[in-house]
């Protein structure tokens, strides 16, 4: 019997009409309607004709998680007095409950993805509801692009709408041909906010790790709002780890506590989205922003802390990462509270802070790894996904990376065009690393046992499990908690797709043996998911993957003495140049080699490696050397380029400087600065390098090892930079002498080192120089010296000094040294560099 009352009770229902004429007249519409309105509840059961006395239709509605599909169809299927599986059912991956009278179904949009590969023009469905657009999910936006696209060529009368609590409603409706938006209005009551930061500084979030302090914080702000306020409290946390250490700190409050999330059994979701006659506690992911309704929540606890997918192209990481919640997710989440009564929302964070925080959360399309999304364009027929209706576009180097990746597995031709195993490994509904593993494991393991360690793959096993894959799938294999049960069902799911390929390609042979044990069948299939991740040992729990990037495990992990692991989880921590081993297998180097073929290479290296050339044949998988023996006769190209390379790195210091050398460079130097044109820029290195043709040959060619760069007299090759063609060389004594004549007959060594010459002379032998001495018209900056050859006064202008600065240094100086002339009249006086004794003789 259908709930009347509770149907008409959904604000929604004011613009359903507009939303049914809008569909008429133009196939398309986005309608934005805030949370507990009822779009997604009341809309689809109307446009499926299954209430308001409609026509009847075929709607398919989809939801960016499964939990969200399942309540979503329960919710429909109570208000028409049914139970799912009847007018109303859902289909989630490894999980179907309809029948032959389904006429309104909930999926996924990983589910709804799959469907379109199979049949591109989506036979039978009249109408594709997309739930919660605002997220912004990878495969809501690619399943929205692909339906726009059966829309243009294939089906123009399928009708399209785009809904959402929060959304860009411009964007959608541009997107969607110019579609026409449609508003619902809320019953919203008024939320009060209540900043509530932490009393100490806590470190900011990086990679997955949370501060503990920040945890400890958010407990103990739940346990104020359960003092403070009635009703059930609603408290988001980024993640499933957090959420389990917030709980295990909430141990006797006078409240249940419920760990909602997408990994949570059903029974404890249903718990959480079913009235309850006692106060509760729901910690809960980003799940419950929109997507669902938790009834009896008055007060919400926002953390202020959010997961997104990041990928690290260079190195083959992709992770999870924890980050500051978005404004327009801190509204959502508040909304919660104010759903069925006046309610109040405690944020953890200084109200500062807000204003700096981003506005919306990042499109996944734009952080994600795009190796899914790029296999799933080329099966549609547009490899460089530039023809799909896209809100925004992909990276071009997240693209880039992700055909390597496609190309490394065999997903696709060189032409980015779908191979048939390409074709197979789509319809498998896994990301196409494990995809690859699951056909070409099967081939060697078995299907089941293939299936089993893919599935542990896909959903990473909880950290109690331990680093040790082999193990992580012993554990499983025995376990009765939530996680081994969706593993167990996951694992015949894809057993099943490997034995039935329906209808692609036949399947390679699955021979169910059982010749390799566990740990080398684990080791085989995470190196055939993620060959790049191969690694080999360096000591002390210490790796080297086939990518370059190191890896290192834990203290107390029972694998740090394997000679070769497959890397199957790992992150690498903000700063840090080696990644944190999450899950590993065992292997042997044969393994890594078959996994990772693609990587193995072996010809000639010579570079210059730890201060000298290096010349080997030598083979690698990857960044990883497997063996190595000397090259007797490099090519002479490779070693001059490899030389070359050393003087970059180390500087010209290599090669041999005599003083003269030295100091030619510094005359040169100061040439280039006072005069200019012809005259060498030989200043810094780097320059000096690039010019090596110039000045350094033919002794650079016939060098092969750092020794031979050390006997290249540096002097006698800076020579060849000087300009001889216009003649000006033989100038360089004039313009730049090494030395300066004075007036007592001394001749000078000049410091060109600095910015302007400097003469460093004793006073005396200056006497009777009336103007100061000048290389190449820049005067010479005089440091005149004491008998005992001690500064006693700097000058660029000796006329003044004799006239006044003397006087000074004269009255100082003539006691300490009375032996040498002082005179009163410098300008008329001796030049000497000898005592008075020795000038009366």
């Amino acid at each position: 019997m259908i709930r009347q009352a509770d149907l008409d009770a959904l604000p929604v229902r004011e613009a359903v009409p507009a939303l049914v004429s809008a569909l008429d007249a133009r196939g398309t519409a986005v309608l934005c309607a805030p949370p507990g309105t009822g779009k997604t509840t009341l809309v689809p059961l109307v446009l499926a004709g299954l209430v308001g006395g409609g026509p009847r239709r075929r709607v398919v509605v989809a939801e960016p998680r499964r939990i969200a599909a399942r309540a979503a169809a329960r919710r429909m299927a109570w208000l028409l007095g049914e139970r799912p599986g009847g007018s109303v059912g859902f289909t989630v991956r490894g999980e179907r409950v309809a029948g032959s009278g389904t006429v309104l179904e909930v999926v996924t949009t990983g589910v709804l993805l799959q469907r379109l590969q199979r049949d591109q023009e989506l036979a039978g469905t009249d109408v594709v509801v997309l739930d919660e657009c605002h997220e912004r999910h990878l495969d809501a936006d690619t399943v929205a692009a692909f339906l726009l696209d059966v829309r243009e060529t294939l089906r123009p009368e399928l009708r399209l709408v785009a809904a959402s609590a929060t959304t860009d409603a411009a964007g959608w409706a541009r997107l969607l041909g110019d579609a026409p938006v449609v508003e619902a209005a809320g019953v919203a009551y008024p939320v009060e906010t209540v900043w509530a930061p932490p009393p100490r500084p806590v470190r900011p979030p990086h990679g997955m790790r949370v501060d503990p302090a920040q945890l400890t914080h958010v407990a103990s702000v739940v346990r104020r709002a359960l003092a403070e306020r009635s009703g059930d409290v609603l408290c988001f946390l980024p993640g499933v780890g957090e959420i389990a250490r917030v709980a295990g700190q909430l141990g006797g409050v006078d409240a249940e506590v419920l760990q909602v999330h997408g990994r949570a059994p059903a029974a404890v979701q249903d718990a959480a989205l079913t009235p309850a006659d006692h106060r509760r506690v729901i910690l809960s992911t980003a799940v419950a922003e929109s997507s669902l309704t938790v009834p009896g929540v008055r007060v919400v606890v926002d953390s202020g802390l959010a997961r997104e997918p990041r990928v690290d192209h260079a190195r083959g990481l992709g992770a999870l990462a924890t980050v500051r919640a978005s404004r327009a997710a801190g509204r959502q989440r508040a909304g919660r509270a104010g759903r069925e009564a006046p309610g109040v929302v405690y944020r953890c964070w200084e109200q500062a802070e807000d204003a700096r925080l981003a506005s919306f959360p990042s499109p996944e399309i734009r952080i994600a790894d795009l190796a899914q999304f790029a296999l799933q364009a080329a099966c549609w027929g547009d490899p460089e996904a530039s023809g799909l209706a896209l809100l925004d576009p992909p990276p071009a180097g997240a693209m880039a990376a992700a055909r390597e990746v496609l190309l490394a597995v065999g997903a696709v031709d060189g032409a980015g065009r779908p191979t048939p195993r390409g074709l197979r490994m789509a319809r498998l509904g896994l990301h196409p690393r494990l995809a690859r593993a699951l056909l070409d494991g099967s081939a060697a393991l078995g299907a089941r046992r293939a299936a089993e360690v893919v599935a542990l793959l896909s959903e990473e096993p909880p950290r109690e499990y331990g680093d040790d894959l082999a193990g992580a799938w012993r554990a499983a294999r025995r376990g009765g908690d939530g996680y081994a049960g969706r593993w167990r069902a996951e694992a015949v799911r894809l057993e099943r797709a490997v034995r039935d390929p329906a209808g692609s390609s036949p399947a390679p042979p699955v021979p169910a043996t059982g010749a390799v044990p566990d740990d080398g069948a684990a080791g085989l299939v995470a190196a055939l998911a993620f060959p790049e991740r191969v690694a080999k040992a360096k000591g002390a729990g210490a790796f080297l993957m086939a990518s370059g990037t190191g890896a290192e495990l834990g203290d107390g992990s029972g694998l740090r003495q394997a000679p070769w692991l497959a890397v199957a989880v790992a992150d690498r921590p903000p700063h840090s140049a080696s990644a944190r081993v999450r899950m590993a297998a065992v292997i042997d180097e044969d393994t890594a080699r078959t996994a990772a073929a693609h990587l193995l290479t072996e010809g000639e290296e010579v570079r210059w490696e730890d201060g000298d050339l290096i010349a080997r044949t030598a083979q690698r998988l990857g960044a990883v050397e497997l063996a190595v023996r000397p090259l007797r006769a490099p090519d002479p190209a490779l070693v001059r380029a490899a030389l070359l390379d050393g003087l970059r790195a180390e500087g010209l210091g290599l090669l041999r400087w005599s003083e003269d050398a030295r100091a030619l460079r510094a005359r040169l130097g100061f040439l280039h600065r006072a005069l200019g044109g012809g005259w060498p820029d030989v200043a810094g290195d780097a320059a000096l390098v690039e010019r090596a043709d110039d000045w350094l040959e033919p002794e650079l060619s016939r060098a092969r090892r750092r020794a031979d760069l050390g006997r290249i007299d540096a002097g006698q090759a800076l020579n060849r930079l000087l300009p001889w063609a216009t003649g000006e060389a033989g100038r360089l004594d004039e313009l730049a002498p090494e030395r300066i004549q004075v007036p007592s007959g001394s001749r000078i060594r000049v410091d060109y080192s600095g910015e302007q010459p400097v003469l460093a002379v004793k006073l005396q032998e200056l006497f009777g120089l009336a103007e100061t001495p000048r290389v190449a018209g820049v005067p010479v900056l005089v440091h005149l010296l004491s008998p005992a050859g001690r500064p006693a006064a700097v000058t660029a202008d000796l006329a003044s000094f004799w006239q006044g600065g003397y006087r000074a240094v004269r009255a100082e100086l003539r006691g300490r040294y009375p032996k040498h002339p002082w005179p009163e009249d410098p300008a008329t006086a001796e030049p000497t560099r000898h005592t008075n004794a020795r000038l009366r003789r």
